[in-house]
């Protein structure tokens, strides 16, 4: 299995220019991600005779067993088809594309007991905790002390993304930066440094507090300090919508590049609130599964035993670029994103519409803007959090859009590596696009006991071979934002 990955570890197409051309009392009242009694259920590099023409056929065929039907038409400019041409992760299996998503077709569980510090009187003593992580090669010593650990994945992450879509610093020097930029969101921001300067308030006093107080906490930093260390000056700032955060970066990133405003940008998400604060504030929300006996056990998406979801954290960058930029590069192309969407429940803090209709709106969106018709969706990355009320109101969403699932395989990213909050979508969209190219998906562990009217398959507790024809991947979080983006794999 190992070398299933490993084997396509320069998967995606090469493209040769020349050749192409606060109160607890409060939170009671709140049903804590609990479900409500009448929620419904409803690789291989290209020929030099390939080239690339804004001319495409006005529409594909698309047969179904009830009828043939025409497609929507897809994005043709290559000033406006958005592509990926480089991937970053920090994770709880490592900081390498192809071993972390090794671990995730063997099916293993990154969920440990927490030993960053001493959670033995914390009703939740497990997550999916980085141990071993080295930023050398990519953050100065000095500054590798100061930073949160937020922006060290951040950091790491980007700057291997840009490594992988041979963006170094030689390359970076000779290129216009202003048509390059940074978008990397956080949910929770410089927790650990927010909460080190509290500390030292209330037992020291104000003038004990650090002047990277404030730097390091606030949300923007992280893509602010990839910038300042690359030189990149196009457009640059983050997002906090929570878990959605990641996909909603993709989403805006991809349209800086539709309206010619960047031709790269360096996209995602990054979470360190594997904390003391972190953890305690979601289980004051009666959000985290308490299963400290079996932590490996503990995240099971759709399952009929789940009881909450697991804190994850790391980093998931990609570099998104138009495919005229990638072309004259002659780099790597690992997928296309073909669009995305972003809505509102506009419901409740924490818990999702038992109905789905924010989430079924925002798929439908998305394939609209992507040009894409229900039909041609085979793989759906799931959400999928392990909570008792979300998993079943995406289900009952994703049926709403879906009218045939017959087709479709849905798996959970989280089972193995936990809930990484804001970079989840991240991590999310490297093992959808890992999917992609290797055209195996992983398993959902912890598949024991399948709620009955999960009826998609899930691909429960082993791999399965599947060539993914058109894949979404989703990324909802508190406050009801919803996201979801849309790839494929890239054909000139």
């Amino acid at each position: 299995m190992a070398g299933i990955a490993a084997g396509i570890s320069s998967s995606g197409v090469l493209l040769r220019a020349r050749e192409s051309g606060s109160n607890g009392a409060s939170l009671v009242q709140y049903s804590g991600l609990r479900p409500n009694e009448n929620m419904p259920i409803a690789s291989s590099r290209p020929s030099a005779s390939w080239l690339i023409s804004t001319r495409a056929p006005k529409c594909r065929i698309i047969k179904t067993q009830a009828s043939t039907i025409s497609a929507p038409t897809r994005e043709t400019d290559p000033k406006k088809r958005v592509v990926i041409t480089g991937m970053g992760l920090v994770s709880v299996f490592g900081n390498d594309i192809d071993t972390f998503y090794n671990k995730l077709l063997e099916g293993e569980s990154g969920i440990s007991l927490i030993d960053r510090f001493d959670a033995s009187n914390f009703s939740v003593r497990f997550a999916g905790q980085i141990r071993d992580f080295s930023s050398k090669g990519y953050i100065d010593g000095k500054n590798d002390r100061r930073l949160d650990d937020s922006w060290r994945y951040c950091l790491v992450g980007g700057k291997r993304a840009l490594e992988d879509a041979n963006l170094g610093t030689e390359v970076l020097e000779k290129m216009d930066t202003t048509k390059i930029g940074v978008l990397v969101g956080t949910g929770m921001g410089g927790l650990t440094a927010f909460s080190t300067g509290v500390e030292a308030l209330i037992q020291k006093g104000y003038k004990k507090i650090t002047p990277f107080f404030i730097p390091y906490s606030i949300t923007n930093m992280g893509s602010a300090l990839l910038a300042i260390d690359t030189g990149l000056m196009g457009p640059n700032y983050s997002i906090s919508t929570a878990c959605a955060t990641a996909n909603y970066c993709f989403f805006s990133a991809a349209n800086h590049i539709r309206k010619g405003e960047a031709e790269i940008m360096v996209a995602g998400g990054t979470e360190a609130a594997v904390t003391p604060t972190g953890v305690a504030g979601f289980i004051a929300c009666r959000a985290l599964s308490q299963r400290n006996d079996e932590p490996q056990a503990a995240s099971r998406p759709w399952d009929k035993d789940r009881e909450g979801f697991v804190m994850g954290e790391g980093a998931g960058v990609l570099i998104m670029e138009s495919l005229e930029s990638a072309m004259k590069r002659g780099t790597k192309i690992y997928a296309e994103y073909l669009g995305g969407a972003i809505t509102c429940d506009a419901h409740h803090m924490t818990d999702p519409r038992s109905d789905g209709l924010g989430v079924s709106s925002c798929i439908k969106k998305s394939l609209e803007d992507a040009g894409v018709s229900p039909e041609e969706v085979n793989y759906v990355n799931a959400h999928a959090t392990s909570t008792l009320a979300g998993d079943l109101a995406e289900v009952n969403a994703i049926k709403k859009v879906f009218k045939d699932t017959s087709e479709i395989k849905m798996n959970g990213t989280k089972s193995m590596i936990g809930h990484g909050l804001g970079a989840a979508g991240g991590l999310e969209a490297i093992a959808t696009i890992k999917a992609i190219n290797t055209g195996w998906l992983h398993p959902t562990i912890n598949q024991n006991n399948l709620e009955p009217d999960v009826t998609i398959d899930t691909v429960p507790n082993v791999k399965k071979k599947h060539e993914v024809n058109v894949a979404i991947s989703n990324s909802f979080g508190f406050g009801g934002h919803n996201s979801v983006v849309v790839f494929a794999p890239f054909t000139p």
